[in-house]
């Protein structure tokens, strides 16, 4: 079984890989560790079948080490839906939680919760749930609002590390599955304002903030 150090470094690299290779260095910035460290556990996670490593080149999750990354995100998301659906905590609460909890849930424990939820294909936080057998649901021609144009969209997913984002947005009435229509994007200043569906008074958001949501056109553009 794997330590719950090996899953979180498995799970940065899915959640770093792009296609091309994953540097050591952007391993380190997200695990807050030296590259050294990481460069040992490369070895470590290479001599398992884990990982395809090539010293001071790049990084690639192999077959095995994918599925295992699969697994460990698959449990972290039904914990998060079972913490927000069942418990009532709310969704800036339940992350952390979840860090903890991956490591330590069973298969069959987490089969039961995932039953009792009615198998949910996506977390509070918008994030598509692996099935259990590591399929993801694509979600197509997503784009972050900071980089989306005039007209109208949907929030799709958001950012789920940050707690004082998450009551940020809550308190905006910015969750997934809300819609609005992008009045001004003023790309020099960083400012975008946007019009909630519904009797609300127009929203401005900051591109710090805005490169957080995930979002996707609907009609009527």
């Amino acid at each position: 079984m794997a330590t719950s150090t090996v899953e979180n470094y498995l799970k940065t690299m899915l959640q770093l890989d792009e296609g091309s290779g994953i540097s050591v260095g952007a391993i380190a910035e997200s695990l807050e560790v030296t590259p050294g460290t990481v460069s040992s556990m490369m070895r470590h996670l290479a001599s398992e079948g884990l990982i395809d490593y090539i010293p001071r080149r790049s990084v690639n999750l192999l077959p095995k080490g994918r599925t295992q990354a699969l697994k460990v995100v698959r449990r972290h998301r039904i914990i998060e839906t079972y913490l927000v659906e069942v418990m009532k905590l709310d969704w800036s609460e339940v992350h952390e939680e979840a860090e903890v909890l991956e490591h330590v849930i069973s298969d069959r424990l987490l089969g039961r919760m995932d039953e009792m939820l009615g198998f949910p294909s996506h977390d509070p936080h918008g994030d598509p749930i692996p099935d259990r057998e590591g399929n993801v649901a694509t979600q197509e021609a997503l784009l972050p609002l900071s980089d989306a144009g005039p007209g109208k969209y949907r929030i799709v997913r958001v950012s789920d590390s940050d707690s004082g984002f998450l009551d940020w947005l809550r308190d905006h009435r910015l969750l997934p599955g809300s819609e609005f229509e992008i009045q001004e994007h003023d790309p020099v200043a960083g400012i975008i304002e946007i019009q909630l569906a519904g009797e609300f008074p127009p929203l401005r958001l900051g591109e710090k903030a805005a490169v957080r949501i995930l979002v996707e056109r609907t009609g009527g553009n």
